[in-house]
């Protein structure tokens, strides 16, 4: 019997294996003879530019690939691609726009996506072109973001993965703050070891002005601590601040635009009333819930003594510490620290409850001159109590009342951050992604430091003559922190400019006022004079799309087309917007979307022409049906693709229809069909089938008469995948899943199972039993499944697959088919399938692999249940589980 693990490693290496053999083959055949990455920064706002110069040496076309990873909270602004001296632009259109002009592509099996997620601060950039023999392309990538001043300094992140030593490499870093630069840091994985002595720091114009410069040799590229023979592979991270002489903040004003940044460090700090709320649930469990004592242990020691605080632990149940805030005197502390090294996971959700007891803690004990504030930790839906979301987040904006903030901190990728994101919005805060990791306990910290020192409360900033502002009203101003607002002056013939910010220090008001005359001659250098309309543009866009959780009606569709129409106008790849990049190989076309933060932090807008999926699917132990999702199906232009699958492109076209060797067609149904999508990987070929069955309904999962062994699934209406698993074994062993638990007899004993809990494992008479957190690996005789629990929009959901079986074991059932083959008919302007002497009309889809936890995207031929599986749904349909 083959170890899950070991199966599992053999997966992962079978996956690099096809992934990498192919490029590294081709990179030989492959020079990068240059590759800059340019970034200028002015006044926090940074552009920067990477281009890649690429040559094929080859005697022959080949395909050329280009590769970067950008930060998250920057905006593509421009693509382009010079080939033979013609230009290729890329242009950004609205959403529906681009995806129409993508839909003409993709039935011709094109490729599409070319932006995803990856990891915490990154987002992927992937694209290819066909480039003939021994000529060269040039690949040019722009994107702009507003640097956001966190614990006193900016952070500008370059990242560099040419892939392969590269003779002229560069990074050339500009700065110019005109307060001047207090101090500026060069770190990551490429200021290490040799690679350090490539670094080289220029200060100028009383450091109102910073060079840095990263130029490697080829050898230093290869021999560096992060490097190897694909040459460099990390971050260039350079932090800095500016000087602050100013307690009234900075001012510029350029071409009818100004932008205010203020940031007084002058004040006293305001005494703190925090409350901490911790998921103590099941899910808690492991690694989880000793990060967070850990954390807060640590956060414990760093409150100050004139700060008053709460703790609360809930699961299905609320337990208050104390209840009432105490102070953070020594020994207070030292039994708060006794009580969190008592924190214990168990029970369910009951957020509701938790919130509102901690709203209530502080309501009973106000203490004038303070600031309050409210952190929760979870890691999981509401699941008992008040589980409504939406009633949730009604009262908890009830209890508040906009009298203090509430921070919520969401532990790992199975929380519903929508929801949390949506709750602290409404609550002046903010919601913070904790990623299980090793060092989910630092994030912690460093999340409350931000928040742990208080200067001033209810600011408002006011600026007359200015119009069309950012954000003006702010709840808490932190230390370390900045306050940006930017707008437009309706005047641009006045001589002066005053800004006016009012707030609240320990219980007294403060008033800040300054004045700057706009005909002073600018600082900005030419080259960079219109930074401040595209810097008012980014902000402006960013708080818009911000907005939109929290709008409704038509206040949230003019917001929403101000957000569009800013986008088009300054070329911002955003979630309303996609930029469309045509290709001179006969006008092929691919579409880049902004990610969306999803499960496993992969937007997963993927680059599904490449074959690495399909690798992946068709060296899986049993090449048979796999279980994939559909989102309804309907006519393209009527789908609503700015959710779909956090922003990959999804295309579903009408069901085709199977025929004899004369093609007929139905008509399109007419309402939205939900429906499972199977998966089958067919030999000899890159790209699988995919068939449909309409939900809801009980199926024949899998089946081995010989051995006595069947799985079926059932499925609900309005959700995917199967909410109920059995598995039966000879007439005693009986296996039920649910997405809320697992029951198995095996005629004399019952063993109850919940998710979430610590490595279970059960082995007896032929069959093993083992649950993980999120998987369950079943093996009964001598077939294997997996049972993979999966969560989307707050909805959990089951997903089964083939792990193991012998080679002769005849399996039946949905699962069970193998012996299909195809050959794609060429001339056809319908795409056509010959599949055992019947043509077969068919459609790309792209779709998603819920097998793995990751959720891959692949890429499929689209055929109706009848041609694959030459038998009727009703074949496969069973009354019992």
């Amino acid at each position: 019997m083959m170890d899950r693990a070991a199966l599992q490693v053999i997966l992962l290496g079978m996956f690099l294996m096809s992934a990498t053999s192919d490029p590294v083959k081709k990179k030989k055949n492959v020079d990068i003879y240059s590759f800059y990455i340019n970034s200028t920064v002015t006044s926090r706002y940074a552009t920067t530019v990477i281009t890649s110069r690429v040559a094929n040496t080859l005697n022959e076309s080949q395909e050329i690939q280009f590769e970067v990873k950008i930060p998250k909270n920057a905006f593509i602004s421009k693509f382009r691609m010079t080939i033979e001296g013609k230009t290729y632009d890329g242009v950004v259109k609205e959403k529906e726009a681009a995806q129409q002009q993508y839909n003409q592509a993709v039935s011709r099996g094109q490729s599409a996506g070319l932006v995803k997620s990856v990891g915490r601060t990154l987002e992927d950039f992937k694209t290819s072109v066909t480039v003939s023999a021994f000529s060269k392309v040039t690949f040019e990538l722009t994107y702009e973001e507003l640097l956001k001043r966190r614990l006193g300094k900016y952070e500008l992140l370059i990242n560099a993965q040419p892939m392969q030593p590269v003779a002229d490499f560069k990074i050339d870093v500009h700065i110019q703050e005109k307060p001047g630069i207090s101090f500026l840091e060069v770190k990551g994985d490429l200021s290490t070891g040799d690679l350090a002595n490539a670094i080289k720091t220029t200060r100028a114009d009383k450091d109102f002005q910073v060079w840095v410069t990263f130029y490697p040799t080829q050898d230093q590229q290869t021999k560096c601590k992060s490097c190897g023979e694909n040459g460099l592979n990390g971050d260039l991270l350079i932090t800095y601040d500016v000087e602050r002489q100013n307690p009234k903040g900075e001012i510029m004003v350029s071409k009818g635009y100004f932008v205010h940044y203020f940031a007084p460090s002058d004040v006293p700090r305001i005494s703190k009333n925090v409350v901490f709320i911790i998921d103590r649930s099941g899910s808690m469990s492991g690694r989880k819930i000793k990060q967070t004592r850990l954390a807060l242990l640590k956060i414990l020691s760093d409150l100050d003594e004139d700060d008053h605080f709460g703790l609360i632990t809930f699961d299905s149940e609320v337990s208050l510490w104390k209840r009432e805030l105490l102070r953070a005197t020594e020994a207070n502390l030292e039994n708060a620290k006794s009580f969190v090294k008592e924190i214990r996971d168990r029970g369910a959700t009951d957020i509701n409850a938790a919130v509102l007891a901690g709203v209530d803690m502080i309501n009973r004990h106000p203490r004038e001159g303070t600031a309050s504030i409210l952190i929760l930790l979870t890691d999981g839906d509401p699941t008992t109590g008040e589980t409504n979301i939406e009633k949730i987040m009604s009262n908890v904006k009830k209890a508040i009342g906009n009298k203090f903030p509430l921070y919520c901190l969401g532990f790992g990728y199975d929380v519903n951050f929508d929801f949390l994101t949506k709750m602290s919005l409404e609550n002046s805060g903010v919601a913070r992604r904790i990623y299980e990791d090793s060092d989910a306990d630092l994030q912690l910290q460093g999340f409350y430091e931000e928040v742990a020192v208080p200067l001033l409360t209810d600011i408002q900033l006011k600026y007359p003559g200015g119009t069309n502002l950012t954000k003006t009203s702010f709840s808490l101003y932190f230390n370390g922190s900045e306050i940006v607002v930017s707008g437009q002056i309706t005047d641009n013939s006045v001589e002066s400019f005053t800004t006016e910010v009012i707030a609240v220090s320990k219980g007294s008001n403060v008033t800040y006022q300054d004045t700057i005359m706009t005909k002073d001659p600018s600082d900005v250098p030419p080259e960079n004079e219109n930074f401040m309309q595209r810097l008012w543009a980014y902000l402006t866009v960013k708080q818009l799309l911000d907005r939109q959780v929290l709008l409704k009606g038509q206040e949230k569709e003019d917001e929403k087309k101000e957000a569009l129409k800013l986008s088009l106008k300054y070329q911002f790849v955003t979630t309303l917007t996609s930029m469309v990049v045509t290709k001179p190989q006969e006008g092929e076309v691919e579409v880049a979307n902004k990610p969306k933060e999803g499960k496993g932090g992969d937007g997963y807008t993927a680059d599904v022409d490449s074959d690495d999926d399909d690798s992946v699917i068709n060296h899986h132990p049993a090449q048979r049906a796999f279980l994939l999702h559909s989102v309804p199906m309907d006519y393209p232009a009527a789908m609503d693709y700015s959710d779909a699958m956090d922003y990959s492109v999804m295309i579903h076209h009408p069901l085709p229809t199977y025929g004899s060797p004369t093609i007929h067609t139905t008509t399109p149904p007419a309402v939205q069909v939900h429906s499972n999508r199977f998966l089958l990987p067919v030999v000899g070929q890159s790209k699988p089938l995919c068939f449909d069955v309409p939900l809801p309904h009980k199926l024949r999962l899998l089946q081995d008469s010989a051995s006595e062994f069947s799985m079926n699934g059932e499925s609900l209406s309005e959700n995917h995948g199967f909410h109920q698993i059995a598995i039966h074994y000879k007439t005693n062993h009986h296996l039920i899943i649910s997405t809320k638990s697992i029951s198995y007899h095996n005629g004399q004993d019952k063993v109850e199972i919940l998710w979430g809990q610590e490595l279970t494992q059960h082995n007896t008479d032929g069959v093993s039993l083992v649950v993980l957190e999120n998987e369950m690996n079943v093996t009964m005789g001598n077939i294997g499944v997996v049972i993979i629990s999966h969560k989307k929009d707050g909805v959990k959901f089951l997903w089964p697959a083939i792990w193991e079986h012998p080679k002769d074991v005849n399996l039946t059932g949905v699962l069970g088919k193998s012996d299909i083959s195809y050959v794609k008919t060429e001339g056809s302007q319908t795409p056509t399938l010959k599949m055992k002497d019947k043509e077969v009309k068919t459609y790309l889809e792209t779709v998603s692999d819920y097998r793995f936890h990751s959720t891959p995207v692949q890429e499929c031929w689209l055929v109706p249940f009848q041609a694959v599986m030459e038998a009727e749904i009703s074949d496969f349909t069973v009354t019992q589980l």
